[in-house]
């Protein structure tokens, strides 16, 4: 057979024919390749995951080694400049690009669940007045599935897509409620003649005047990076999100979950990490010193490489525009042109292009964020505004998907065999 692996195990001398799918084995066939009847058979052993498919799915397609990205089908650059987020979060969670009509409605439809109940308003009025913006997100997520006890029903479709309205809509009020407690300022209330970027803007600076008007260069700027952070394939957050709704658990409990998980620095906090460098290296004078101790070992290139990107990021060639378009209204920050020769340095040098250490899409983000006004610790919250639509779209293709078991992951065992119970008096 031309789609098959042949293994041959050299402890038996005995062979085996793996099907091929899609360039991929199903690990439980190696089950049946063991030494002796009554053995549990071979696993693969993949820590991290780094080459273990653990699901199909037509939502997102990266080749890692091309610099590409596609939202079913769409490059991302396209989307980004062409496209809105609200736009875009339609077509990961529906598969198509709306029609006018459809995405009229759409529109409609979230404006008409952006208002959170006053009692939510009370839970997180709760929290100490410096809680990180992103604990006070994830666990307001998660309580909303205490307000809508109906969002269990996860095998109602209509039921679905009411908590999906929800979600998308109601995660950017959680958010700037999260950011205004941490600054001590009252909440502000939707405003419905906005745009869904607009409106998250206005709820967040607006002071006292009577209507906010968002600058359209820095709304655009917000919404092309809801755009790039929509969806990302199997990372670490929708790993999370795919596991915790294996359980059948609701979206809410789901996305919480994922929250949680983007709150890590290692995920979500990866542009903070990078303002970081950029502070610690000051001024551009300082650029070759800095990489000459990156290169000998003493320090991290941060917002360079990716697990998945080999070479250039491409959400990092998009918001590098961004930056300067965002820059242009706020003013020129001087630790772009620390992050500019940083980046040209490293371009142009073996050590790291050898290494496939190119920018990736933290680079500029936290640059951008800061210019708009946004303390670091909001980071991550904004990232996960974008990421929502991503996790509800795989979340329900999950549900969708008629070889769902629950998440069960195996392991190596490799504690102490068998022993026999020590009474205290004797140890």
């Amino acid at each position: 057979m031309a789609d098959t692996l042949t293994i041959t195990d050299n402890r038996t001398g005995k062979q085996y024919e793996i099907p091929i799918t899609d360039e991929t084995i199903r690990a439980t066939d190696l089950r049946q390749v063991k030494v002796n009847p009554d053995d549990f058979g071979l696993m693969a052993y993949d820590p991290a995951f780094l080459n273990t498919a653990s699901c199909r799915s037509a939502i997102t397609f990266i080749d890692g080694d091309k610099g590409i990205l596609r939202y079913r089908g769409y490059p991302i650059e396209q989307l980004a400049e062409q496209s809105s987020f609200v736009e875009t979060a339609y077509l990961l969670l529906y598969g198509e690009l709306p029609t006018e009509t459809e995405l009229a409605t759409w529109r409609k439809d979230l404006s008409g669940h952006v208002l959170l109940h006053e009692n939510i308003k009370m839970f997180m009025g709760g929290f100490r007045y410096d809680a990180h913006p992103m604990g006070i997100f994830l666990s307001t997520v998660g309580a909303l599935s205490t307000f809508y006890p109906l969002a269990k029903n996860i095998d109602d479709p209509d039921s679905r897509r009411r908590q999906t309205l929800r979600l998308v809509a109601k995660v950017p009020s959680i958010a700037a409620y999260a950011f205004r407690h941490s600054v001590g300022k009252p909440y502000v209330y939707p405003d419905s003649e906005l745009s869904y970027t607009g409106n998250f803007l206005s709820q967040l600076f607006k002071r006292t005047e009577p209507v906010y008007r968002p600058d359209p260069v820095l709304e655009r700027a917000l919404d092309v990076l809801f755009i790039l952070h929509a969806d990302h394939e199997q990372n670490c957050s929708t790993s999370t999100m795919r596991n915790i709704g294996s359980s059948n658990a609701d979206p809410y409990a789901s996305l919480a979950g994922a929250a949680a998980a983007l709150y890590g620095p290692l995920h979500g906090g990866a542009n903070e990490a990078v303002l970081r460098m950029l502070n610690k290296i000051g001024s551009v004078d300082h650029v070759p010193a800095f990489v000459k101790t990156v290169k000998d070992g003493q320090g991290r290139l941060m917002g360079f490489g990716h697990r998945v990107y080999k070479s250039y990021d491409p959400r990092a060639k998009v918001i590098k525009e961004t930056a300067d378009q965002v820059f242009e209204v706020t003013g020129r920050d001087p630790l772009l042109d620390v992050a500019l020769e940083l980046e040209r340095i490293a371009l142009q040098d073996d050590y790291f292009v050898s290494r496939k250490l190119y920018p990736n899409v933290d680079f500029y983000s936290g640059l951008i964020y800061q210019a708009m006004g946004f303390d670091p610790a909001m980071f991550p919250v904004l990232f996960a505004i974008g990421r929502t639509a991503g996790w509800i779209a795989q979340w329900e293709e999950l549900l969708r998907d008629d070889t769902r078991k629950i998440a069960r992951p195996r392991q190596v065992y490799i504690g102490e065999s068998e022993r026999d119970y020590v009474p205290l008096s004797a140890r």
